[in-house]
């Protein structure tokens, strides 16, 4: 896909900026990615009545990135990842790994620690179970996770499958309830990583101990703890537009977000905003905590950084440069009908 690559050409400089940052919304819209989002509305339709229910209420119902139930000293969480069945065939290793890995961000975006993880998968051969299962268990290793078992099938015939489900506990929680016109938005993110060959994904775990790569997941819990941020999700499949949407969506907000601010590797701008990073969160902050925020991350190897603000109208606007350009119109368009409207 062509970058956002901004040039002058004579008096039509500021013409040929705006009609290439309109096409970059364009491709953006366009993202299989983020079509993929539209099958979470089946799940949206299933949660019943939802006017005259409590905050507490609704963080136990889908909509965040785990559901949280009110404890005596906090929230339990839970949440759930399936990977693609051609994944989880070709790549055995890298699947066992990474359904630990999303799980645990699930966790962390909602300002918790992961406790324990079950698993359920189907498969045709015994081989390629025991790598998927084995890099399962490192993961666990890795990140301080009970590997506590689940349900295992393998049969000729079979397609491979697999499901992992994690418990987790948050002191204090972060929801994207929590979403009002005025927060500010960040991006956390670790660019010491690196691209996996070809594709739209960026791993940051190699090369750092296990203990190094729990305190980097336990970041956005002592955000939450230290009352720096109400609301995290993390960057997955659909990338930074798409995760900005299902995040906006719970109470109907809308956002501008600067593209030129977006913190990100050297290369082609639309690989990163596509790319599901290993490691990578859109902050929400109140404006009286940005200082405190940003001086927090002044001696990290990660990268915070401010990259726009939430709205009271139900639209992302993008903008690069000075100029900008409408992306996304939440109540119009709902991408998985989680919303308030």
């Amino acid at each position: 896909m062509k970058s956002l690559a901004l040039r002058s050409s004579g008096g039509g400089w500021a013409t040929n900026r705006q009609s290439e940052l309109d096409a970059l919304c364009d491709q953006l819209r366009a993202l299989p990615e983020i079509a993929a989002k539209r099958s979470i509305q089946w799940a949206a339709g299933s949660r019943g009545q939802r006017e005259g229910l409590s905050l507490t209420q609704r963080y136990a119902m889908p909509g965040d990135d785990c559901a949280a139930f009110k404890t005596g000293d906090g929230y339990q969480l839970l949440a759930m990842e399936g990977m693609l069945p051609a994944f989880v065939q070709h790549d055995p290793k890298a699947a066992g790994w990474s359904s630990v890995m999303v799980n645990v961000s699930d966790i962390a975006a909602m300002g918790g620690r992961a406790m324990a993880i079950v698993n359920a998968y189907w498969h045709n051969n015994h081989a390629d179970s025991r790598v998927l299962l084995h890099h399962m268990k490192r993961a666990c290793d890795v990140f301080g996770v009970a590997f506590a078992g689940g349900h295992s099938s393998i049969q000729t015939g079979y397609t491979p499958g697999l499901a992992v489900a994690i418990t987790g506990h948050a002191s204090h929680l972060l929801s994207c309830y929590h979403l009002k016109a005025g927060h500010r938005l960040f991006m956390l993110s670790d660019l010491t990583g690196s691209w996996h060959g070809d594709l739209p994904y960026w791993g940051c775990t190699q090369g750092k101990s296990p203990e190094q790569i729990r305190a980097q997941w336990e970041v956005p819990a002592v955000l939450a703890e230290e009352g720096l941020a109400v609301a995290a999700k993390d960057i997955s499949n659909g990338g930074v537009l798409g995760t900005l949407i299902m995040m906006l969506e719970l109470t109907g907000c809308g956002a501008s977000l600067d593209l030129s601010a977006i913190p990100r590797p050297r290369g082609e701008l639309m690989r990163w905003l596509r790319a599901f990073q290993s490691y990578g969160f859109l902050l929400v902050v109140e404006p009286d905590k940005v200082p405190s925020l940003i001086r927090y991350f002044q001696r990290s190897h990660l990268t915070c950084q401010p990259v726009g603000s939430v709205t009271d109208d139900g639209k992302i606007r993008l903008d690069h440069a000075g100029d900008e350009a409408e992306f996304w119109d939440i109540r119009d368009q709902p991408l998985t009908h989680m919303g308030a409207v």
